[in-house]
């Protein structure tokens, strides 16, 4: 009999919870093959099988593990089974009895009382918005009325039932104990602020409509924006080193480097995966890692290296909608800059109103290591970038660095 434990995920993680068993107790199990998945503070990893055999469950969805925990067992010494049994087909649906005349308005996969299939028929009632409260999943003339006189009105119940008082509790989940305790600490142990700009995104939205097919075609990746504020971050990181250094005890740490972490929505919460010396990246290389991290994110296969050491995060609530914001720093970093929603706005240039693309920029910054004039500098400098996207390929005019001014 082998023992299968909870395995080491990173340093200062003493627990884990068990979301799910992919194998199930009793069932047969291959060496190497998935049996759970776990979730630490920081991300889920999957548990494999060190020996082929026949598995047995110890820990239960939902558990809260100990590191080195046993997590179940394996026998290795019993006979594999031969063959599958063959699934058991489901029993056919019986015919209508025949002195029952047929609906054609009312599919026949759905099931319904003579009466309500009438009903629906004959006020042409979408199914989609009926309730059934019959045995097996029948509507019965009951639920159609309802349907009729309740239009547009929806339930946050699972049965359905109009005007629920129900009340659910549920367990947060690690990952998102984790973020709401970081979320507090940051509110708590920052002298956080927020400065505000905003960028015209013409010449990006030109570029990426020029240069977009050509791109993909020569890179195999999409030409997207976060590129162009990734590459513009870094520069300016390296300009205004305090943005990209934090506080440890009495000291500030400095980086002569760009780890960028970028902001990940997932179905467990948010996830800020980092990408590393985004200074020395092209932006084709930047692009291919942005899907790579969200692609991880998403499938929850991060691993805890890809999660630590980030000196500076970009989160991008436009993806949402979020036309402004004010982001909260992702510590022990010192800064954080906010993404929102490109909107056209007219804009006074040069004497005239023309209508642009617009987005809002937002900083949230640490003043007890930023001061304000590095923030606002640092921002500007940003924007400076975005709006002149040529000097991204060396960080300056390219007339001025040709006239070496």
């Amino acid at each position: 009999m082998i023992e299968i434990k909870v395995p080491t995920v990173g340093e200062s993680i003493n627990e884990v919870t068990l979301l799910k068993w992919t194998k199930k107790d009793g069932e047969w199990v291959e060496r190497d093959e998935v049996i759970a998945e776990l979730e630490s503070e920081k991300a889920t990893f999957e548990v494999n099988a060190e020996k082929a055999g026949i598995l047995t469950t110890i820990g239960k969805e939902g558990d809260t593990l100990n590191i080195g925990d046993v997590l179940a067992n394996i026998d290795e010494t019993a006979a594999k089974p031969e063959g599958v049994t063959a699934p058991v087909a489901a029993a056919p649906i019986p015919a209508a009895p025949v002195n029952q005349a047929a609906v054609t308005a009312v599919s026949n996969d759905i099931k319904a009382s003579p009466v309500a299939s009438a009903i629906i028929a004959d006020k042409k009632v979408d199914t989609k918005s009926i309730t059934p409260s019959g045995t097996g999943g029948k509507i019965m003339k009951q639920d159609v009325l309802d349907a009729l006189n309740n239009p547009g009105k929806k339930s946050f119940a699972a049965d359905g039932a109009l005007f629920s008082r129900n009340v659910r509790q549920e367990k947060m989940s690690a990952l998102r104990r984790t973020i709401s305790r970081r979320l507090v600490e940051s509110k708590n142990t920052t002298a956080m602020l927020t400065t505000f700009n905003e960028v015209d995104m013409t010449q990006i939205m030109e570029i990426r409509k020029q240069y977009k097919d050509k791109f993909k075609e020569g890179h195999g990746v999409n030409l997207g924006f976060m590129s162009f504020f990734a590459k513009a971050c870094a520069i300016a990181l390296g300009e205004w080193p305090s943005v990209n250094a934090y506080i440890d005890g009495d000291q500030i740490i400095y980086h002569d480097y760009a780890d960028i972490s970028i902001a990940v929505s997932t179905p467990r919460g948010l996830t800020v995966p980092v990408m590393r010396n985004v200074e020395s990246l092209s932006m084709a290389d930047i692009e291919r890692k942005v899907v790579e991290l969200a692609g991880k994110a998403r499938d929850s296969k991060l691993t805890a290296e890809e999660l630590q050491g980030g000196t500076f995060t970009i989160t991008n609530g436009g993806v949402f909608g979020s036309l402004m914001s004010t982001p909260i720093i992702n510590i022990p970093q010192s800064a954080i800059l906010g993404m929102h929603k490109i909107q056209e706005r007219p804009m006074a240039i040069n004497g005239q109103v023309v209508v642009r693309p617009m987005m809002y920029l937002a900083l949230s910054y640490d003043h007890r290591i930023i001061d304000g004039r590095e923030s606002v500098s640092f921002l500007v400098r940003v924007k400076d970038l975005l709006e002149n996207p040529a000097l991204l390929l060396m960080g300056k005019d390219p007339v001025k660095a040709l006239l070496e001014l």
